[in-house]
């Protein structure tokens, strides 16, 4: 359906850090959301020096600020959904979750909320200390329509090691017992499916396995970014869990399957296959 002139589209919010190489963070988060027909706006939480090859510098936003720009986006635009994203500590964390509850995202309000709960680098290495995890598990987690780890955040915050089917049901129930209303267990970092990436969405009674193909390309940098956005745009047009995440599940097989070379790194998924090449018409 063509968009109609003078309709305002859904409005999602991104809570996260900036990526300069414009691969992950608050860019590919505004990238997947106007892919998916929705207006993004941002709460920024530190800005990072960041290409293909990695992190080099970060500079956190004092939280106030943070929390400032929830609540100045939410009382004047309004939200159909927010996600988060690199949120860099325990105090951020603490500041996004009182200024969540003050303009009805989360649990007790009106407003879906999608965690990605980024904790780990794309090699797994750790990127919070553990007040900031245990934080995201009290603070964040019961606030969730849904969280959104890989199977390294998985190992980070509840200590479970998927590395089997089996073992990724189990994550599943581990993590939802910590409040969320649904969880999505990423399959990408599986090794044990070697043609396919199954995602595992459960909430509390019922499991739902998402395939898709795996792809031979080490250009994935931002795929959990684009996934959490396309969910929270789901979510923001008014669909259930099971129905935003069958839906970004879709993007983002396209997303990988379009990823591009950029750099001497990783270069990042692809939301462009969603443009129609207007300016070769």
């Amino acid at each position: 359906m063509e968009p109609t002139a003078g309709v305002t589209p859904p409005r999602v919010l991104t809570i996260a850090g900036t990526d300069s190489g414009g691969g992950a963070g608050v860019a590919a988060d505004l990238r997947a959301m106007a892919a998916c027909g929705a207006h993004g706006c941002v709460a920024v939480t530190a800005v990072t020096v960041q290409n293909t090859l990695g992190v080099t510098g970060v500079h956190v936003l004092p939280p106030e600020t943070v929390a400032a720009q929830i609540e100045s986006v939410a009382l004047d635009i309004g939200l159909g959904a927010a996600k988060t994203g690199m949120l860099a500590g325990r105090a951020t964390i603490e500041a996004v979750a009182a200024a969540c509850d003050r303009v009805g995202i989360g649990a007790g309000g009106t407003t879906p909320f999608v965690v990605d709960p980024v904790a780990a680098s794309m090699h797994g290495d750790p990127l919070l200390a553990d007040d900031a995890l245990d934080a995201f598990r009290s603070l964040l987690f019961p606030r969730a329509t849904l969280v959104t780890p890989n199977l390294d955040e998985v190992r980070l915050l509840v200590g479970v090691d998927v590395h089997d089917r089996a073992s990724q049901y189990e994550a599943a129930k581990v993590l939802h017992a910590l409040g969320p209303r649904s969880v999505l267990v990423k399959g990408g970092h599986l090794v044990e499916d070697a043609d396919r990436c199954v995602d595992l969405l459960y909430d509390g009674s019922t499991f739902t396995e998402l395939p898709g193909p795996r792809f031979d390309t080490g250009n994935t940098h931002g795929g959990g970014d684009n996934m959490a956005s396309a969910v929270a745009c789901g979510l923001a047009r008014g669909l259930a869990v099971p129905e935003a995440v069958a839906l970004a599940k879709r993007y983002i097989v396209e997303a990988v399957r379009h990823s591009y070379p950029l750099g001497a790194g990783h270069g990042p998924v692809s939301p462009l296959w969603t443009v129609r090449r207007w300016w070769e018409e």
